[in-house]
């Protein structure tokens, strides 16, 4: 069977669907994986089809960047303004990104898409070929939690719960809504969604949803139906002829495992002064450190010998090796860690990020998330503290990252594939 697995955004949104796309390729089918040109060499090195789909990501993250920096005048909170910026710039490519979808489904018999690759969808239909939605974070109505995108520091209970989900869904459909519908109705020739939005059409249809996640991380709530399936986490190995650098092994042999801080693109702050913070917070803690690129042009001539800066490593490999994780909270560098069944320190920068430093949190196995606003010295160094020396967390930890690693989430995912095939 040809299959197209259309996602876009970052690396984490991409390397899950690596991993599912080697799962339904060594059951049989042929599998494209429709992405950002930028991970053109990423998925064709695994041995997959490759197809590219919309612009570079990291623009929208520069223009995203640069948009928060200006001087607003709008009455919206912070927090609406980011998200309707983001919905507008995303919004500039989405011809684009529809073009080349329709380009790479064209020969496909079954589709998965992901949260933001939102013509997956429609081609289905219109192709007239099931089509699966495939998701990293819940974003199925609930009244268990929030939505993964509204971070609330008070709790309305249930009803309060299940309107962030409604809003969410209005807030991307409001924007997507005229272009979405101009191409369904002139190009596929296909009705028109209605203003209420994709949620209630999709539910009706009962469209399969697949969430990469462990339960034992996020439980499936109670009030969810019975076509949305979590599966466990879609881990991409490191390949098997990898092998670290000679200065990262010597590192490691040199002292006792050292603390891991790295924050993706660090968005919102500047790497000099984060470097200056951490290396202070390193000091006071007496660890010793991992700093992932991007730490203000330093080499690591200008580090002193207990702190060791790296390009990159696969986590898989790197994780269990270290006493705990600092991060931003993504939902793969989150995954990482606690696979690796050690504590973590989350400074979430903004999406779904406090979603998960708060679930690492209120799991006991990573200390309290840490706003960027509240970012001190202290308050870092007080974390750090905590994750490296509370023995009851470290063991809570450890059975979490075991319990993780006993499950095969890509596996599930090919039996639920092929459980909802005509």
């Amino acid at each position: 069977m040809r299959i197209t697995i259309l996602t876009v955004g970052t690396r984490g949104d991409v390397q899950p669907y690596i991993a599912l796309g080697l799962g339904l390729q060594a059951a049989g089918h042929k599998v494209r994986l429709a992405t950002n040109a930028l991970f053109h060499e990423f998925v064709i090195s695994h041995g997959l089809d490759f197809a590219p789909v919309g612009g570079n990501p990291q623009e929208i993250i520069k223009r995203l960047k640069t948009e928060a920096s200006k001087s607003n005048k709008t009455l919206l909170p912070k927090k609406l303004q980011l998200k309707a910026q983001f919905w507008r710039i995303f919004c500039s490519g989405l011809e684009r990104l529809i073009a080349d979808s329709w380009d790479a489904c064209q020969d496909a018999e079954a589709i998965i898409y992901s949260q933001l690759a939102l013509p997956g969808y429609h081609i289905a239909e219109k192709l007239g070929i099931p089509g699966y939605a495939a998701y990293t974070h819940p974003f199925t109505r609930t009244r268990t939690f929030p939505h993964p995108l509204n971070k609330f520091d008070f709790h309305l209970g249930g009803t309060f719960n299940w309107l962030t989900y409604i809003f969410e869904e209005q807030v991307w459909w409001q924007f997507t809504k005229k272009i979405i519908n101009q191409w369904r109705e002139e190009t596929l020739k296909l009705p028109s969604i209605p203003p209420i939005g994709l949620y209630r059409r999709q539910q009706k249809q009962q469209i399969p949803i697949l969430y990469c996640y462990s339960s034992a991380v996020v439980p499936k709530p109670l009030d969810w139906p019975d076509w949305v399936h979590l599966t466990g986490y879609w881990f991409l190995d490191c390949p098997s002829d990898w092998q670290p650098p000679t200065d990262l092994v010597d590192f490691l042999a040199a002292g006792p495992p050292p603390v891991y801080i790295g924050f993706g693109s660090m968005s919102g702050l500047k790497p000099e002064a984060l470097t200056e913070l951490v290396l202070e917070v390193l000091v006071r803690t007496g660890q010793r450190g991992i700093l992932l690129t991007g730490w203000g042009g330093l080499s690591n001539a200008d580090l002193p010998d207990n702190v060791l800066k790296i390009a990159s490593a696969p986590h898989d490999w790197l994780f269990p090796q270290m006493a705990a994780v600092v991060h931003h909270g993504g939902a793969g560098t989150t995954a990482a860690g606690l696979r690796a069944g050690i504590p973590s320190v989350i400074i979430p920068f903004g999406a779904e990020q406090p979603f998960w430093g708060q679930r690492v949190a209120d799991l006991g196995v990573g200390s309290a998330l840490i706003p960027q606003t509240d970012l001190t010295v202290e308050v870092l160094a007080s974390a750090i503290k905590t994750v490296t020396s509370d023995e009851s967390m470290k063991a809570r930890a450890h059975a979490l990252g075991e319990k993780i690693r006993s499950e095969d989430g890509v596996a599930k995912a090919l039996e639920i594939f092929h459980r909802y095939l005509p």
